[in-house]
């Protein structure tokens, strides 16, 4: 079994991509495997309602709409 130091000392002479391909080996340990989706499951959106709705919390969307269309007319 190759330690720690050694595969430190090989990293910098990889390729780029050999060093995303590295990354992603490393990341997927990380990953908790999840079941399967058969393929022949249909989805519905429906399943999405609510996702990320933390991130308007405390946001006036009516001020945030206006915000947007303000930056819009604005001249770059």
């Amino acid at each position: 079994m190759m330690s720690l130091e050694a595969i430190k000392e090989i990293i910098p002479n990889l390729s780029r991509d050999e060093r995303k391909e590295l990354l992603n080996l490393l990341l997927d340990t990380f990953v908790e495997p999840s079941a399967p989706v058969p393929a022949d499951k249909k989805r519905s959106l429906r399943e999405l309602r609510g996702l990320g709705k933390h991130i308007w919390e405390g946001i006036d969307v009516q001020d945030y709409i206006n915000q947007q269309r303000d930056e819009w007319d604005r001249p770059s």
